[in-house]
């Protein structure tokens, strides 16, 4: 693809196929939301979705999260998989949460990249989501998309990232971010791309070098 004029039918297509694209995780503030992105990584937002109830009512804030015995955080995230790891950057979380900004979630990136166990996709999913900042998040569907779309030629997620801002509006970014996950997840799968059902398909270079092959 060529400039952001020839972008136009590739946002137009995700709107339609997703108008009202949004986080699949279920939270009810900034708090719970980092804690289920947090989980989120290599587990489904299904799955997530499955454990954060009795996490949240056992441990509704950062204070009660940070003061939480490690062993219960791992019992109650266990199905998530990589349990201990993801329990420790919770609890350590929460406990920074609470001696460096009285318990609550930052707005900024710059802050949000300094707790444990955040990177970049997660701040992004919770500046977009829980305080309305655009941001592109970038996950290995949305790696694998924009790389067969010709959209970026990084394979790091910082770059992806760069890279898509500066061809999205600002006002997309994180619509788009929910619409490129749910494009990469039903349709342009990793192993079987959906390829005969797909508008798009003449502004995607792989399926070009695929069909040449």
């Amino acid at each position: 693809m060529g400039g952001k004029k020839d972008l136009v039918p590739f946002m137009d297509y995700l709107k339609e196929l997703f108008p009202e694209a949004r986080c699949e995780l279920i939270y009810n503030n900034p708090f719970q939301l980092l804690v289920a992105t947090i989980l989120s990584a290599q587990c489904t937002d299904k799955q997530v979705n499955k454990v954060t109830p009795a996490l949240f009512a056992a441990y509704p804030d950062a204070k009660s999260m940070s003061e939480a015995p490690i062993e219960k955080i791992e019992e109650l995230i266990h199905s998530t998989g990589f349990y201990k790891n993801k329990a420790k950057n919770i609890k350590s979380m929460a406990y920074a949460l609470v001696k460096d900004h009285n318990g609550q979630v930052p707005d900024n990136m710059d802050e949000l990249v300094k707790l444990p166990g955040v990177g970049r996709k997660t701040a992004n999913v919770v500046l977009g989501n829980a305080f309305q900042v655009p941001g592109m998040v970038v996950d290995t569907h949305v790696k694998r998309i924009t790389n067969r779309y010709g959209l970026t030629k990084n394979s790091d997620p910082e770059k992806i990232e760069q890279d898509l801002m500066k061809i999205f509006p600002k006002e997309r970014w994180t619509e788009l971010s929910h619409q490129l996950v749910l494009f990469g997840r039903y349709f342009c799968e990793a192993k079987k791309p959906k390829c005969s059902e797909c508008k798009i398909i003449s502004y995607c270079p792989a399926y070009k070098k695929m069909v040449k092959k």
